[in-house]
């Protein structure tokens, strides 16, 4: 369905979530405000948003060794204070980033450090698929088509692998909630063995995506 603007921005206003995860949110409920808003609090996304201005110059560096030593990843995780990051939850969270990016082999943090030269090369191929399609309609394919190629380059997008109905941002947000800080998964390296040098992942440092 089309979701209304408006509506959008009532419940942003209401949540402080994210445009996106506010149109998600109202699409799956069909335009219902408070069944929207709902959603958005039982995933943790509701008030996470609140926290995302909060500096985070604490958290750890955990790395993970996969398939016998074939794959490596570090990834670093932060948060608002030392107490947080020696806590198990938040340590145990930053574990499953590192099996997930070993897994899903994520490229960047979040769409923003995506390169616009990439950006823009995916954009030209997807409006030559849809080129014979009404402008409106092929503008609404090809934002549909970018938005796959984000879930599959970009951590915060991905569902996560322990349970795919869940996005590592919408993980994120959970964790945010549960622990009551400001958390944000700030860069990772991916080393496969073999792989040419400069092309292992090694995404920079990211702003909060919440």
């Amino acid at each position: 369905m089309e979701v209304n603007p408006q509506l959008v921005k009532q419940l942003r206003e209401k949540t402080n979530a994210g445009f996106m995860d506010c149109k998600r949110a109202l699409t799956e409920t069909g335009g219902d405000l408070e069944k929207a808003e709902a959603v958005l609090r039982a995933k943790g996304i509701a008030g996470a948003s609140k926290k995302a201005a909060r500096a985070t110059k604490e958290g750890i560096v955990a790395s993970y060794i996969h398939l016998q030593g074939k794959v490596g990843v570090l990834v670093e995780v932060n948060c608002e204070t030392d107490f947080v990051a020696k806590n198990e939850n938040f340590r145990e969270f930053v574990k499953d980033i590192t099996l997930h990016i070993a897994a899903a082999h994520p490229l960047y943090v979040a769409r923003e450090e995506v390169p616009a030269s990439s950006v823009e090369a995916e954009r030209e191929i997807y409006v030559a698929q849809v080129k014979d399609k009404p402008a409106q309609v092929m503008d609404k394919i090809v934002e549909g088509k970018l938005d796959k190629f984000y879930s599959t380059v970009c951590l915060v997008e991905q569902g996560f692998i322990k349970n795919p109905d869940q996005t590592i941002k919408e993980l994120l947000a959970t964790k945010i909630s549960e622990l009551g800080e400001n958390i944000v998964i700030r860069r990772f390296t991916r080393y496969l063995v073999g792989e040419p040098v400069g092309h292992e992942s090694n995404a920079k440092p990211a702003a909060a995506v919440v």
